[in-house]
């Protein structure tokens, strides 16, 4: 008699764990299917918008701190040229966030959010961005956040579908990846910030983060080209630096440890300070956010005026700044290092609670000036500094210590410095997380 075999069927209640079982469900149904084409399609048009969007941002900042100065016969902006541009930029983003809908998007000061997007609330988050090239000492990623799920959501209601609490979720979530993409370059740098900004778990992390990242993989495309087509080519965050990469040593791995731990304290009155600035402008918020703007030029001002240099090193969101560093970081003396690090800081403080924006750039450009200034202490160098740097205060800032891993290794564009770059993110976000917290400042400023 011939021994039968039982047929593979379904896995027998209990020996399957229930997450599994909830994801394979999920990714089953219908709707979930749907989602993931809706994801696909919406990656191209909002790609391509996150471009444009970019382009402008550059052209009009290059455009106001260049060419308009040269064509005034002044061969660099003077010290005094924060002072315009800031007051237009505080009246702007004062009007936005008291009079639109969504408050030009939520205050940097409290980090980087998902939530929250609109379609309505795009016009004020797209004129508050416009004030990003002013001398806002933030960077795009949050308007771009803001604008890739609005536009999510917007074509989803001309498309007439059906607006699910689920739906809303993950078409939000893939419009947020596609142009956060763009940039950063990279899909999975934006599905991994994606990760930890969004702050879920479980399957619901997966449900969320399969359309992310084919919508950001999709929209990679628009950049990188296909076959012949060569794509669109703008800048993302890539440095060269000056030097080769070094070998790690000792010395490199202990002074990330102490990096790490250095940076998140430094910084830690910074955001408190910024939470600060967000409750006092909430209270009147035309006139305060004026003064902060006003506040931010005066920075600008007195580090131009202390240090000879140029006010954009401080009045901007430091992208441009951290490539030049990169690639020249001996152009930089002992005193430029330090009034950069004390006037940016208090800038971006005071943009942070104010203005609106995102808040990576100015942290990596903050951590690599404080790496290049601690680079001579013995066994370290510059490459081992600035990686160390970059990592502990992006991890510190955004208190996304795998994101700040990622952002780092693509900015280095080697995972030579990887192992400093983790520790140093590790430490300063074990640091951060330790030390006590200050009231949370708005998620978006009240709109009147």
């Amino acid at each position: 008699m011939t021994e039968s075999h039982p047929r593979p069927g379904p896995p027998v209640s209990g020996t399957e764990p229930e997450e599994a079982v909830v994801l394979r469900d999920l990714l089953r149904s219908p709707g979930y299917l749907k989602a993931l084409v809706a994801s696909a399609l919406i990656g191209i048009p909002v790609s391509l918008a996150a471009f444009w969007f970019l382009v402008v941002l550059h052209e009009l900042e290059h455009v106001l701190w260049a060419d308009v100065p040269d064509a005034l016969g002044l061969n660099a902006p003077p010290w005094w040229w924060p002072f315009p541009l800031l007051a237009a930029a505080g009246v702007t983003v004062g009007l936005v966030a008291s009079r639109l809908p969504g408050g030009g998007g939520h205050v940097p000061a409290s980090g980087l959010h998902t939530g929250g997007a609109s379609s309505a609330a795009l016009p004020g988050v797209l004129l508050a961005a416009m004030c990003l090239p002013l001398g806002a000492v933030l960077g795009p990623e949050a308007p771009l956040i803001a604008l890739g799920g609005g536009l999510a959501l917007a074509f989803r209601n001309l498309a007439r579908a059906d607006a699910t609490p689920q739906g809303t979720l993950l078409l939000g979530a893939a419009g947020a990846a596609a142009a956060i993409s763009a940039i950063f370059g990279n899909p999975l740098a934006a599905a991994v910030l994606l990760i930890e900004v969004a702050g879920v778990g479980g399957p619901q992390l997966f449900a969320v983060m399969l359309p992310a990242l084919l919508s950001s993989g999709v929209g990679a495309v628009v950049f990188t080209g296909l076959g012949r087509w060569t794509g669109l080519a703008t800048s993302d965050l890539s440095l060269e630096l000056y030097a080769p990469f070094p070998p790690l040593d000792v010395p490199d791995v202990l002074w990330a440890l102490l990096i790490g731990a250095a940076l998140a304290a430094v910084l830690y009155p910074v955001l408190a300070g910024a939470q600060r600035v967000a409750s006092y402008v909430s209270g009147r918020i035309l006139a305060r956010t004026v003064l902060c703007a006003l506040g931010a030029a005066v920075c600008a001002a007195l580090y131009a005026l202390a240090t000879g240099r140029s006010p954009v090193d401080v009045a901007s969101s430091g992208q441009a700044t951290l490539a030049g560093l990169a690639v020249d970081p001996h152009a930089w003396g002992v005193g430029a290092l330090i009034a950069v690090l004390l006037f940016k800081g208090a800038a971006y403080t005071l943009c942070l609670g104010s203005l609106r924006g995102g808040p990576v750039f100015p942290a990596l450009f903050l951590g690599a000036a404080a790496g290049v200034l601690l680079a001579p202490l013995p066994g370290l160098g510059v490459v081992p500094g600035m990686a160390a740097g970059m990592a502990a205060a992006t991890a510190a800032t955004l208190r996304l210590p795998v994101s700040s891993v990622v952002l780092v290794v693509l900015l280095l564009g080697s995972a030579a410095m990887m192992p400093v770059v983790i520790l140093a993110a590790v430490v300063a976000f074990a640091v951060t997380e330790l030390l006590p917290r200050g009231s949370a400042a708005p998620a978006t400023a009240p709109a009147r």
